[in-house]
């Protein structure tokens, strides 16, 4: 009796004891819970990590604690790609300005900010002063003339300038800058400022424009597009012919005008970014329950005639002579037609009966739960099984006979490629395939291989950000009977139950995927619809648009009659 109460005080103080080392863990889980109520998800999942330091073996304990890491994780990835977007929105705007900037003055852009920018300066407040002239039918010269004594500008002619062009102009209230861009157009002029009360006049020829239009020399260094094809793109768009792809630094080195090289900044920003990637939870869960009954009686199926004769003695020779061993064992040989003439009982075998009593019952659950982080239009695999060796035997005259291995992937097979759309839906292309071992297969020469069971889904989803879809209905149902029993007796209602052995074998699986997918990175507003912007001529990349501001007028040219007098300029108003 004392015996039995040291056990029990000793059961009772080891109870306390587990009850006391729980206790401080599961405050620590009603201290996270209060936590996250309140939205302080670092301080939740510090206690978590106490809670779990003090429970090693609670695996409930180590799987929220995880899910809670990494919902912080996903958050903090969501804020960093807000961030992010808003950066690139702000590059986006300063491209934009540096692009309008270099448009209204691709000369200035090019020039060193040390050398040209105060003369530039006095130079565009020279060229804004709005004028308004009058010409029929008079010369080129006589028109910069004109302007030249209007605004104190020096013009400078190429050689190749043919002064005695004949135009006809009417403008008003017209700035000198934007009615040099005018005349030069009209008449295949180019101009180019030369310092803050100079410009100079050339024609628009190719081997002109070699001698005079200065270029610049620009690398871009990309962080996500593919080198090659941002080189496609501009030698497509802007027709650079200037342009150097170094794939080990995945840079680009450009030599072309500043209007050109605003427009491949613009056109660059626009394709370099992050690609989209996605993370898809899986959880597969395989459910297979087996039902196998066996009851009755299972009688000989055989009678069997052996050939029964003792194994022959044998004679050992020694140094002291020979010696006789006899075996008393018996063996079985070939059956002859004499042994039949003297067939008795004990030359007759039949096969044992057997009384079969047997129930079994199985339930398998197979839960694989993958995390994948994907990029977009990647495709990602897991394979969860076993390889199965297949053995090979390779008959070769002359040579001999070689074995070569080959392995069979057997379990667990996911094949997914996810589409991330800019409004943050997920498209997923899912190939699901489940196998499993059915049978041995034994070829002749010994060989053996097997026999697989297979079931395969393939189908695409669209799914959005967060949202669980299951695909089920992958079921295998098999239900098996076999009776064993004397010919006759089986088909008997009594007789048939006595005499016969009955097996039932019922088994069925059943197989269910949950796939969410969760945008960790999208190209957001970084990718939204950019408005037209100028792009130069067909002639001219990235030149500066041909556009009269304010309130200028200017009159269609007049006729040009031949022999008139040149009309004089009429009072050019600055």
């Amino acid at each position: 009796m004392s015996l039995h109460r040291y056990w029990r005080t000793g059961l009772l103080m080891l109870l306390a004891a587990l009850l006391a080392a729980c206790a401080p863990s599961r405050e620590l889980v009603r201290q996270s819970e209060a936590h996250f109520a309140q939205g302080r998800t670092e301080d939740g999942i510090a206690a978590l990590q106490q809670a779990a330091a003090l429970e090693p073996q609670n695996r409930e304990l180590r799987i929220q604690l995880l899910r809670r890491q990494e919902l912080l994780r996903a958050t903090q990835q969501a804020e960093q790609n807000a961030a992010s977007a808003a950066a690139s929105a702000a590059a986006t705007a300063a491209a934009r300005a540096a692009a309008t900037a270099l448009a209204t003055s691709a000369t200035s852009a090019a020039a060193p900010p040390s050398e040209a920018a105060v003369p530039v300066t006095r130079l565009r407040a020279a060229l804004r002063k709005p004028v308004t002239l009058q010409f029929r039918d008079a010369t080129l010269k006589a028109v910069f003339d004109a302007l030249a004594q209007s605004t104190g500008l020096n013009f400078v002619f190429d050689r190749d300038v043919r002064g005695d062009q004949r135009l006809t102009l009417a403008v008003s209230d017209t700035s000198v800058e934007e009615l040099i861009a005018l005349i030069a157009t009209t008449q295949q002029l180019e101009h180019k400022v030369l310092g803050d009360n100079t410009v100079l006049l050339y024609p628009n020829t190719a081997a002109k424009q070699k001698d005079y239009q200065e270029l610049s020399v620009r690398t871009f260094y990309l962080a996500n597009a593919d080198v090659k094809s941002v080189f496609a793109m501009l030698k497509t768009v802007l027709r650079t012919r200037d342009l150097h792809a170094d794939e080990r630094l995945n840079s680009l080195t450009m030599r072309d005008t500043p209007g050109a090289i605003a427009a491949a900044e613009r056109l660059i920003a626009a394709q370099d970014l992050a690609e989209p990637e996605v993370m898809l939870e899986v959880e597969v869960l395989e459910v297979k329950r087996s039902r196998l009954t066996e009851i009755g009686v299972e009688p000989p199926g055989r009678l069997a005639v052996l050939n029964i004769v003792r194994n022959p003695s044998t004679v050992v020779s020694t140094a002291t002579g020979a010696t006789t061993v006899v075996d008393n064992t018996l063996t079985t040989t070939q059956l002859t037609l004499d042994r039949l003439r003297g067939l008795s009982s004990a030359s007759v075998g039949i096969d044992n009966p057997a009384l079969n009593l047997r129930a079994e019952t199985g339930d398998t659950n197979i839960l694989a739960n993958p995390r994948i982080r994907v990029k977009n239009r990647e495709k990602a695999r897991v394979v969860i099984g076993d390889r199965v060796p297949v053995i090979t035997t390779i008959a070769t005259p002359n040579v001999g006979v070689s074995e070569s291995v080959s392995y069979l992937e057997v379990g667990l097979k996911l094949e997914v490629e996810p589409t991330v759309y800019l409004d943050n839906e997920v498209g997923v292309k899912v190939n699901l395939e489940v196998s499993n071992v059915v049978r041995e297969v034994k070829s002749r020469s010994g060989g053996l291989t097997y026999q697989i069971g297979s079931r395969l889904a393939s189908t695409q989803l669209r799914l959005r950000d967060g949202e669980t879809q299951a695909l089920a209905g992958l079921i295998s149902d098999e239900d098996r009977s076999n009776t064993v029993g004397l010919p006759g007796t089986t088909q008997l209602p009594l007789l048939g139950r006595l005499f016969s052995s009955q097996r039932s074998d019922r088994n069925k699986t059943e197989i269910v995927l949950l796939i969410t997918p969760r945008v960790v990175r999208n190209l957001g507003q970084a990718a939204a619809p950019l408005p037209p912007w100028p792009a130069g001529t067909e002639s001219a990349v990235g030149a500066a648009p041909l556009q009269l501001r304010g309130g200028a007028r200017v009159a269609l040219p007049l006729p040009t009659v031949q022999g008139a007098p040149a009309a004089r300029p009429g009072g050019a108003t600055p």
